[in-house]
């Protein structure tokens, strides 16, 4: 009786630990799983909202990382549908786009997530557009020619996961970051 009860001891207890090993490798797995998923819709997310506002590309592929509630709200975003963009005027081929995330954790179950970003576009590639080059030129001077910095900022960002697909719920500016 001793012999068996030391045996089934030993069983149960290297099965407890093979169930451990196995239940953090999963969790670690769906951890980065839901980080990867999160990084990468905020860092496309925020690049697209950024190209949408400074090269007026269409607001409409907004809605893959954006909520339409989320869209409806932003104001540089509505600033492009108003047609009162900063950068209206001007014809931007290019920016240099940097998202900085901060730590969160996500366990596998949650459908929410909130995390801190810091967003930097040091550089962008464009010029006043030649129609109104010369305007812009009397009226601002000649730094008029390249587009406004854009406000570097850091944030928090709140995400739903929805049918498997993490989506940018809201955007709360935390403050405004000087270069």
């Amino acid at each position: 009786m001793k012999h068996l009860r030391r045996l089934i001891w030993h069983i149960a207890s290297r099965l407890l630990i093979v169930t451990l090993v196995l239940g953090l490798l999963v969790t670690g797995f769906y951890y980065a799983m839901n980080m990867t998923n999160i990084y990468i819709v905020l860092k496309d997310g925020m690049a697209r909202r950024a190209q949408v506002v400074m090269m007026t590309e269409e607001v409409d592929e907004l809605k893959k990382y954006f909520y339409d509630s989320f869209i409806s709200r932003d104001a540089a975003v509505q600033t492009v549908i108003n047609g009162t963009s900063p950068y209206q005027a001007y014809n931007v081929v290019g920016i240099d786009h940097r998202l900085e995330m901060g730590f969160t954790w996500v366990w596998p179950w949650d459908t929410t997530a909130r995390v801190d970003i810091v967003e930097r576009i040091p550089a962008i590639d464009g010029r006043v557009k030649g129609s109104v080059a010369e305007n812009y030129i009397d009226q601002y001077g000649s730094e008029a020619l390249y587009p406004p910095d854009w406000i570097s900022a850091r944030y928090r960002a709140t995400l739903v996961k929805e049918n498997g697909q993490w989506k940018i719920l809201s955007i709360q500016t935390i403050e405004r970051l000087e270069e």
